[in-house]
């Protein structure tokens, strides 16, 4: 049930229409109520006639309103033209998936809301002006207010524009999904060691438990369902884990002993959608960044100083995570195992990040160049001897890439020079790159 709630709060937080749709009704019940106060009579009739507040006649009130209802939604229209304009732009030039970014942005629902919600109150304003005909009632409290609605809506308008320029630049973008990846990584990573996993043989006499529903892993309640495990006796080893695709029918989880009802609690504990999501999901948050440099290096775009900024930051996030681990995915209760959820371990992460970039970056010398230089940076904080391993890996890989792809003698003699700086500053830190005099 967690897992569910934790959905659609993730799935309110990225809707579109959610601000704007509140800021409406706020704009009706601001418009309500003043008008209210309006009518109450307690408003002393020296504030009436004083220059703060409006004090002209049911004509020139029902003009002003109009015209500030009518520019309003027309510039509301302009507003979101801009923004499909903007999702275009990312959409083609960095990734449709991207676009999760600019309409969970909340300048831009705060905006259109400002909008649509003084169009709101305008219109439910204008609805209670009365001429003298009519017998006369100017509600000069909400006519103010509807004046400072206005002056508010074009400062909004001034720093919406200032604000989509800076946010459709590729840089503005990388620097935001990679908080995104900080972000996960400082969530799901932890300062001690997880529970060691537990052997596999345990598992030989294992039943498995299918599925029939369909989708990503998106959401899954940990606690609550390594607590009924512990409860009922049993053991769970889930064969998804967050961000994985779930086929109907195949099986998601091993149980020891298989019990009534195990199907029931994964379920419970499960919530599966129609897309990835980077709440729970490391790989995810990843491959936004390098889905940007994989377009980068496309022959279309050609521009490999996109790909190298998300190179520093994929190597920044490795820096930051020195000091953590990365879980386990192993739920103890009372000393004993009782879940199993795989996890992304290091190894797995660097492939995420380095694989793509390098498989599309074949003969350019510049960005396998400046993968090895990320690697080294991080190899020049990183202790752990399995995690400089997989350093070591890429790479190996990254310069047998080059001997076989880049043709020119002095672009492969700086690969070279780069990978010996990279074994220098493993073996030896960074006095052993000072003293290398071909460095």
């Amino acid at each position: 049930m967690k897992a569910r709630v934790r959905k659609l709060v993730t799935a309110l937080g990225e809707t579109f229409w959610i601000v704007p749709g509140s800021m409406v009704l706020a704009g009706i019940l601001l418009a309500l109520s003043l008008v209210s106060l309006d009518r109450s009579g307690i408003v002393p009739p020296a504030l009436l006639q004083s220059a703060w507040l409006y004090n002209g006649g049911g004509t020139g009130a029902r003009t002003l309103l109009g015209a500030v209802a009518s520019s309003t939604i027309g510039v509301a229209g302009t507003v979101f033209s801009i923004t499909i304009a903007a999702l275009s732009l990312a959409a083609g030039q960095m990734g449709p998936r991207l676009l999760r970014n600019f309409t969970k942005d909340r300048v831009n629902q705060i905006t259109l809301g400002s909008f649509l919600g003084t169009f709101s109150y305008a219109l439910m304003v204008l609805r209670s002006v009365r001429t003298q005909n009519e017998g006369e009632f100017v509600p000069h409290v909400s006519m103010s207010v509807g004046i400072l609605l206005a002056f508010v809506c074009v400062g909004m308008l001034v720093f919406f524009v200032n604000h989509m320029a800076g946010r459709i630049n590729v840089d503005t973008v990388i620097e935001l999904v990679s908080q995104d990846v900080t972000a996960t990584l400082q969530r799901l990573a932890t300062e001690e060691p997880g529970a060691s996993l537990p052997s596999s043989e345990m598992w030989r006499s294992a039943r498995p438990v299918s599925d029939p529903r369909r989708g990503y892993l998106q959401h899954l309640d940990e606690e609550g369902l390594a607590d009924w495990a512990a409860a009922h006796g049993t053991r769970i080893r889930l064969l998804a884990r967050p961000g994985d695709y779930v086929f109907p029918g195949a099986p998601i989880a091993l149980a020891m002993p298989l019990i009534e009802g195990t199907d029931a609690a994964i379920r419970d504990a499960t919530a599966l959608g129609p897309q990835r999501v980077s709440a729970a999901d490391l790989e995810f948050a990843v491959r936004q960044l390098v889905e940007v440099a994989v377009r980068a290096l496309s022959p279309g775009i050609n521009d490999p100083h996109t790909a190298m900024s998300v190179l520093e930051r994929l190597g920044a996030a490795l820096c930051e995570l020195v000091p953590r681990h990365l879980p386990s995915g192993v739920s103890v209760r009372e000393g004993r195992a009782v879940l199993l959820v795989p996890r992304v371990d290091y190894d797995g992460l660097t492939d995420t990040m380095f694989h793509m970039i390098r498989q599309n970056a074949d003969g350019s010398a510049a960005i396998l160049i400046r993968i090895l230089e990320v690697l080294t940076a991080v190899v020049s904080c990183e202790a752990q001897p399995r995690r400089v391993a997989a350093l070591q890996r890429h790479a190996d890989l990254v310069l047998s890439d080059g001997e076989r792809s880049i043709e020119t003698p002095s672009d492969l003699l700086d690969l070279r020079m780069r990978h010996r700086r990279f074994a220098a500053m493993r073996s030896g830190g960074p006095a052993a790159c000072v003293d290398r005099l071909d460095f």
